[in-house]
C-alpha cells in the first residue's frame, strides 16, 4: 500500500483497521491523518482518487473517509469505479453545504455516512469506528464462506449430490428412491458430507447449503 508525498501509511496486518483518507486539501487530509493517529488508527492518505485506484489496498478491515469534491475524478466517481471493481470498502463523505444533492446520491450508491463539513472529530470517529466494524464483519462472513467451498470442494460427487437433497428438504429414503441407491448408503454419505463440511448439527449442514447456493426451493 502506498501512500501520498511521503505521508507514513503504516504497515498493515490482517489484524489490523486500516482509514483510508481521500482529499485533495493537504492541510485536512494531514490533520484528518493525525486525528486518527491519535487514537491509534493505521491511515492511508491520497491526494486523489486515481491515485487511491493506482494502489494496492490493505488486507485488512478498512473505511473509505472521502471528499465528494476533488480534482479530477470526483468523490462519487471513485464510489462507482469502486462498486465496479468490486470492491466495497464502507464509505463516509465529507461534503460541503452546497453539495447535499450529491451526498443523497452517493447515499442512494451505498455509502455509510456523510459529514457535512464542518463536523465534530467526534463524530467523524465515531462513524469511522462504525463503518471499520461494519466491514471486519463482511471480512470474516467472507472468510467463512471461502473455508465452506474449500471444504465443500472436498466431497465426492455423490455426497455433495445428497448434502444438497438432504438440505432441500427431502428425507433419506426420498433421497434414496431419487438417485436410486439404498437408504443406508445415502445416511453414509450424508454422516461423510456432515464430517468433511465440520458440520456440528444438521442444521448447520442446512445452512451452509444455502450458503453454497445448493438449495433446491422448488422441493
Amino acid at each position: 500500500m502506498t501512500a501520498t508525498s511521503g505521508e507514513p501509511a503504516g504497515t498493515s496486518a490482517n489484524d489490523e483497521q486500516v482509514v483510508l483518507i481521500v482529499d485533495d486539501d493537504a492541510m485536512l487530509r494531514n490533520g484528518l491523518g493525525n486525528l486518527f493517529r491519535s487514537v491509534g488508527m493505521q491511515v492511508a492518505l491520497f491526494s486523489s482518487a486515481a491515485e487511491l485506484l493506482e494502489s494496492r489496498l490493505p488486507d485488512a478491515p478498512c473505511c473509505l473517509v472521502l471528499d465528494v469534491r476533488l480534482r479530477g475524478p470526483s468523490g462519487l466517481d471513485l464510489q462507482t469505479r469502486l462498486a465496479q471493481m468490486g470492491i466495497h470498502i464502507p464509505i463516509i463523505f465529507m461534503t460541503g453545504y452546497g453539495d447535499i444533492a450529491m451526498s443523497v446520491a452517493a447515499m442512494k450508491a451505498g455509502a455509510e455516512d456523510f459529514m457535512v463539513k464542518p463536523f465534530r472529530d467526534q463524530d467523524l470517529l465515531d462513524a469511522v469506528s462504525a463503518a471499520l466494524e461494519k466491514d471486519r464483519q463482511r471480512r470474516q462472513a467472507m472468510n467463512r464462506i471461502d473455508d465452506i467451498r474449500a471444504s465443500y470442494a472436498t466431497l465426492s460427487p455423490r455426497e455433495s449430490e445428497v448434502m444438497g437433497m438432504a438440505a432441500s428438504g427431502l428425507l433419506n429414503k426420498q433421497i434414496a428412491s431419487e438417485i436410486g441407491i439404498s437408504e443406508v448408503t445415502v445416511k453414509i454419505h450424508r454422516g461423510q458430507a456432515m464430517r468433511k463440511m465440520k458440520a456440528r448439527t444438521f442444521a448447520d449442514l442446512v445452512l451452509m447449503a444455502q450458503q453454497l447456493g445448493i438449495c433446491k426451493a422448488d422441493r
